[in-house]
């Protein structure tokens, strides 16, 4: 038996067993209540509606990262420059006299994810920390090349006059919130169903082989560059319609869309959930928010310190974030139950 044949034996256990943990096709009770909540939400807590649907466009930006980092294992700090790439896109086009909602997002989902591949081939070359760097920097470039078109982007004071048109030609973006919510939980929606999808087929089994060992994967015949690419390019497309849906529903693009704090910011929401289980990127993202809003609305000024405590607290004691506390628990009241 050659060695390439042999580290593919050592492998096949490994990938066998991560192929029993895939997703499967069909929704669970639990998966169609949790998506029910947001429904209710829109009906029940009408006054936090304009919150609610920044809470739901940052966790499909949440999500585009975690199929980078959570499965691809591609870490990044420089996710925001996606994000603001499809932020800029939407409201250059609202601003300029091309305010239809869908048509922005896919032109958004295109810029962001040309300029994903692009770069996918600067970051797939290096491991961990020359990634972090690399992205960084290309973050760190993106959000100087837009300070500097002031003329274009308007710079630190933002891009305003951003002019939407109703939705499908009837429902107008109003002060409520009511649409741009209703319309960033359907396209979350479509977005997850998408990753869902994406994660629980060959492709999603095969940058799970790769997080996990990616020395091993080419004596199975897989091209590991190729794959990080693809996924690499498909967070950045994603994230180029969160940032879209942002500009489309505040009609305003700022600077910081491109900054560092918010691709930090969104790293620590998949903490906070849990990495590479896409409901961690959901629920990360609304544990965040809500704790920031009240927090902040409690103390302005040191609402930072409690939620870097959470976050120390989630790291030491809970293994995999909010959803691996609760796969430990189900675990051991599995346990318990048994005769």
């Amino acid at each position: 038996m050659t060695g390439g044949a042999q580290i593919a034996e050592m492998a096949r256990p490994r990938i066998e067993a991560m192929a029993e943990g895939l997703s499967t096709a069909r929704w669970t009770l639990t998966e169609v209540a949790f998506w029910l909540v947001p429904v209710a939400c829109f009906f029940l807590l009408s006054d936090y509606l304009v919150l609610g649907s920044q809470i739901l466009i940052t966790a499909l930006f949440a999500l585009s990262l975690d199929l980078v980092l959570g499965y691809a294992g591609v870490v990044s700090l420089g996710h925001a420059a996606f994000f603001g790439l499809g932020a800029y896109t939407a409201g250059l086009l609202g601003r300029h006299g091309w305010g239809e909602p869908l048509s922005g997002l896919l032109l958004a989902a295109a810029v962001a994810a040309l300029a994903g591949w692009l770069t996918s081939f600067l970051v797939v070359r290096g491991r961990d920390l020359t990634r972090l760097m690399v992205t960084l920097g290309i973050g760190l470039l993106f959000f100087e090349a837009a300070n500097k078109a002031a003329f274009v982007t308007g710079g630190v004071d933002g891009l305003s006059g951003v002019t939407m048109w109703k939705l499908f030609g009837v429902f107008r973006f109003d002060l409520g919130g009511k649409t741009a919510y209703a319309y960033s939980l359907v396209v979350l929606f479509v977005a997850f169903v998408f990753a869902r999808r994406l994660v629980a087929s060959p492709f999603g089994l095969s940058l799970r082989a790769v997080r996990e060992n990616a020395t091993r994967m080419p004596a199975l015949g897989a091209s590991v560059r190729s794959r990080l690419v693809i996924a690499y390019t498909i967070g950045a497309a994603l994230a180029g319609i969160a940032g879209a849906l942002l500009a489309q529903t505040t009609q305003f693009v700022g600077l910081d869309s491109l900054g560092f704090q918010r691709s930090a910011e969104l790293v620590v929401m998949l903490v906070l959930g849990g990495a590479g289980r896409l409901y961690g990127a959901v629920i990360g993202t609304a544990l965040f928010m809500i704790a920031q809003d009240w927090l902040s609305g409690l103390n302005p000024v040191y609402w930072q310190f409690w939620i870097g405590l959470l976050l120390v607290v989630i790291v030491l004691f809970a293994r995999g974030g909010i959803l691996g506390v609760a796969d430990q628990a189900m675990a051991a009241w599995r346990r318990k139950a048994e005769p």
